[in-house]
C-alpha cells in the first residue's frame, strides 16, 4: 500500500520577469561552488593557497563540463535533440556523464597545478571530497528535470513522475526510485568517509583521491542495477555499470597498493606528508606548526 510519495517539480525551470532560471543548472553551479569551498579550506590547511583552487576550478570547471557533456553525446547519441548540432550543447536540459567530466576537467586542473610548482598528488587529495560532494549535490538536477529514477517502486519514498517523463513501457507505473537521492545520500556517507579517514590515517597521495573513485563507482554500479533510461547494454549490463566495475577495480588496485605494498617509508627525495611539500603554494608560513594527524 503507498503511504506517500516524493513529489516531482513540474517545471525544471523557474521563471523572474524576463529571466528564466534552469534548476539543472542552478544546482550544477551550486556543486561547484560546494565543491570549491571544500577544496580551498583542505588546501588551506595544507599550507596552500586560496588562489590556485581558484585557478584550478575555473579551467577545471570548463572543461569538466565540456568533457562531460561531450561523454553523453558520444554514448547517448540518440537523446541528444533535435537539431542535433544544437542539442550537442544544450547542458540545461540534463546530460552530463561524470566519467567524461572527471577525466577532462582532472587534466586540465593537473595543468594548471603543475604549472603553479605544487605536486599534483597533493592537490589530488584535498580535492577528493570536494568532487564527490559536488556529484550529490548536482544530482538534484535530475530531480527538476524528472529524468534519471529507477525501476516503478511502492515504497514511502518513492518519486512521482508526472506521465509526459515517464519511459516507454513504465507509464502504468507512476512513482519510481528516487535514484537522485540515493545517490546523494550514499555521497554525503562518502564525504563523511573521506573526510574521517583523512584525519586519522597518514594517505600517501593520491591514495585518498582512488579511494575516492572506489567509493563512488562502487554506489554507481548498484545505482545503475535500478535505473531504467535508455542506455547501451553489454552482457546484460548498462554501459555505466560496466565503466563503474573497470574504473573499481583501476581505482582500488591502485589504492591497496600505493598505501599498503609500495615502500611504506618515505621514497628517496619524496617528502613525507608531514614535511612541508615541494612548491611555492603549499609553503608553511613561519612560525606555523601543522598539526599532527
Amino acid at each position: 500500500m503507498l503511504l506517500a510519495s516524493i513529489p516531482s517539480p513540474h517545471s525544471g525551470t523557474i521563471d523572474i520577469g524576463p529571466l528564466t532560471i534552469h534548476m539543472y543548472g542552478l544546482m550544477l553551479l551550486l556543486a561547484i561552488a560546494a565543491a570549491i569551498w571544500l577544496t580551498g579550506v583542505r588546501w588551506v590547511a595544507r599550507g596552500g593557497d586560496w588562489d590556485l583552487v581558484l585557478r584550478v576550478a575555473v579551467w577545471g570547471v570548463a572543461f569538466g563540463i565540456i568533457g562531460a557533456r561531450a561523454y553523453h553525446d558520444i554514448t547517448s547519441w540518440n537523446q541528444v535533440t533535435s537539431p542535433k548540432w544544437k542539442g550537442i550543447f544544450a547542458v540545461w536540459q540534463g546530460g552530463l556523464g561524470v566519467w567524461g567530466g572527471i577525466l577532462l576537467g582532472g587534466l586540465a586542473g593537473a595543468v594548471v597545478v603543475r604549472r603553479s610548482g605544487a605536486r599534483i598528488r597533493d592537490f589530488m587529495d584535498a580535492v577528493a571530497p570536494g568532487l564527490l560532494l559536488a556529484q550529490g549535490i548536482g544530482r538534484w538536477g535530475n530531480w527538476f528535470n524528472q529524468e534519471l529514477y529507477g525501476k516503478p517502486t511502492s515504497l514511502p519514498w518513492g518519486l512521482k513522475v508526472d506521465a509526459a517523463h515517464r519511459q516507454p513501457g513504465y507509464e502504468q507505473y507512476s512513482t519510481f526510485h528516487p535514484t537522485f537521492l540515493y545517490e546523494f545520500l550514499y555521497d554525503l556517507i562518502g564525504v563523511a568517509a573521506l573526510l574521517l579517514l583523512d584525519r586519522r590515517i597518514r594517505f600517501r597521495p593520491p591514495a585518498l583521491f582512488s579511494l575516492y573513485v572506489s567509493i563512488y563507482t562502487l554506489g554507481r554500479f548498484f545505482e545503475e542495477l535500478i535505473r531504467i533510461d535508455p542506455a547501451h547494454h553489454f552482457a546484460g549490463l548498462r554501459l555505466n555499470a560496466w565503466v563503474s566495475i573497470v574504473v573499481f577495480c583501476i581505482s582500488t588496485t591502485f589504492f591497496i597498493w600505493w598505501q599498503f605494498v609500495r615502500d611504506s617509508g618515505t621514497e628517496e627525495g619524496e617528502p613525507s606528508r608531514r614535511a612541508a611539500p615541494e612548491g611555492p603554494a603549499m609553503a608553511i608560513p613561519k612560525g606555523r606548526v601543522r598539526p599532527s594527524r
